[in-house]
C-alpha cells in the first residue's frame, strides 16, 4: 500500500509538547485531516488529554495504541528519549507507515536502527515560529516514494516554508533556522529596551521592535532583493541610520550572530557524536 493524500486519513502523534501541537493545529486548519482521525500519546497524559480535547482528537493510553494502523507517525519527542520511545510503538509500524521525526540530532540511520526495516521515515527540524504559520523545516528522508514525499511537503508547509536538505546540513540548520527564533527573541528585547530608555512605553518599544523585524523579514521574502540593497534604502547620506550601523559594526554584531549560528551547530554535532549517533 502506498500512502496519498486521497488515502490519508490516520495520524497518530506521539509527544504533544508544543512543536507536536504547533505542527498538528497547522495541519486542522489547512484542512490536511480531520480532528477524528488524530490519535496521540504523551506520557502526560494529561496534557495529551487536554489537548486531544481542544482539537477533537483521540488520546490513548498508550503509544502502541495510537500507532495502530496510522499511515502518517509523528514522533515529537526529545532525541534523549528517543529509543524508549519507538521502543513502545515499533511494532505497530508496517511497510507502508510513514514515520515523521522531529527529534533534533537524531540521524536517519539511528532512526532506522529503532524503527527497523518496513517505514518510510523523513527527519524534519522545524522551528517555534510554526506555532502561528510562519515555521522553517528542513527534512530528509530514507525510503520514501514520492508521494509519501509530497505528503510531508504538503503537511509541513501548512506551517510555513519547507526545505529538502541533505542530512550532513541538518546541524548547519540547526544553528541557523532551528536555534534561530531565539536570536531574534534576543534582538527584539533589546531593541525594545533601548527604546525604554529612551521614554517609549514598554508595551509600545516592543510591539514596535516586534513590527519592524516582521517588516523587515516580508520585504526580503517578497521583493527578492539582497538585505544589503534593502538596508541602503534605509542609510540616508551623512544620516542617523548609517551612523547606526557604523555602531553596530564596530560592536561586531554581524560577527556576534555568525559566531552563535555556528556554535548552534557545532553543539548539535556534538551531542549527536555524544549519544553515539555518528550519523
Amino acid at each position: 500500500m502506498t500512502v496519498c493524500m486521497e488515502d490519508f486519513m490516520d495520524l497518530a502523534v506521539i509527544g504533544t509538547g508544543n512543536m507536536g501541537q504547533a505542527l498538528v493545529r497547522g495541519f486542522l486548519k489547512q484542512n490536511l485531516i480531520q480532528g477524528e482521525n488524530v490519535r496521540l500519546f504523551d506520557t502526560d497524559q494529561d496534557k495529551a488529554a487536554a489537548f486531544a480535547a481542544d482539537i477533537g482528537a483521540r488520546a490513548m493510553a498508550t503509544a502502541a495504541e495510537a500507532a495502530a494502523g496510522a499511515d502518517v507517525l509523528i514522533l515529537a519527542v526529545k532525541p534523549q528519549i528517543i529509543e524508549p520511545a519507538l521502543a513502545g510503538f515499533s511494532s505497530q509500524l508496517r511497510e507502508h507507515t510513514l514515520l515523521i521525526s522531529i527529534a533534533a540530532g537524531v540521524s536517519l540511520s539511528r532512526l532506522r536502527s529503532l524503527a527497523g526495516p518496513l517505514p518510510a521515515i523523513a527527519r524534519v527540524m522545524p522551528n517555534t515560529p510554526a506555532m502561528v504559520g510562519c515555521g522553517v523545516s528542513a527534512v530528509c528522508f530514507d525510503r520514501a516514494n514520492h508521494q509519501q514525499r509530497q505528503i510531508v511537503q504538503d503537511l509541513l508547509a501548512s506551517c510555513g516554508m519547507v526545505f529538502a536538505v541533505q542530512e550532513k546540513l541538518m546541524d548547519a540548520v540547526t544553528g541557523l533556522s532551528g536555534s534561530g527564533p531565539a536570536y531574534v527573541m534576543l534582538m527584539i528585547e533589546a531593541l525594545a529596551d533601548a527604546g525604554v530608555r529612551l521614554g517609549l512605553g514598554r508595551e509600545m518599544a516592543l510591539q514596535m521592535a516586534a513590527m519592524t523585524l516582521q517588516g523587515s523579514a516580508r520585504m526580503v521574502l517578497e521583493t527578492g532583493l539582497h538585505p544589503a540593497v534593502l538596508k541602503d534604502q534605509v542609510c540616508s547620506p551623512g544620516g542617523t541610520t548609517i551612523e547606526a550601523i557604523l555602531s553596530l559594526e564596530a560592536d561586531g554584531l554581524r560577527a556576534a550572530l555568525m559566531n552563535a549560528v555556528c556554535a548552534s551547530a557545532d553543539k548539535s554535532r556534538q551531542m549527536r557524536e555524544q549519544s553515539g549517533d555518528h550519523g
